[in-house]
């Protein structure tokens, strides 16, 4: 069974050195997300989450929603709690760091396949 993972936005960050080299002019932190915006997602991408964090933290939300949440990422040595992983997305200038968590609450597929 699958179930729903939270996703909360922990941290915007923003390199300001890199950006000074490399950014588009005006650049700063991410302008899509909120510190501390929540959402829920299992097999989709949730609405209103940007798609390159996604493709940057889905395999994560996949996994801990198909039950990994008993036990802790790579052995251990990255992530001491269970059900948790902390990623972000694949922005070089202005990453996100996000806090995704095992619910128990169950997933629904709410389409018909074709």
């Amino acid at each position: 069974m699958m179930k729903k993972c939270k996703i909360t936005v922990l941290k915007k960050t923003f390199d300001s050195e890199l950006a000074k080299e490399y950014g588009a002019h005006g650049l700063g932190a991410c302008p899509m997300l909120k510190e501390g915006q929540v959402f829920y997602a299992d097999y989709a991408k949730p609405e209103g989450f940007c798609d390159e964090a996604w493709k940057a933290i889905y395999q994560y939300v996949f996994a801990l929603s198909h039950g990994t949440d008993k036990d802790v990422f790579y052995y251990g040595d990255w992530i001491r709690v269970p059900g948790v992983a902390i990623c972000s997305c694949n922005d070089g200038l202005r990453p996100v760091i996000f806090k995704i968590e095992a619910t128990d609450e169950l997933s629904e597929i709410n389409y018909t396949p074709v």
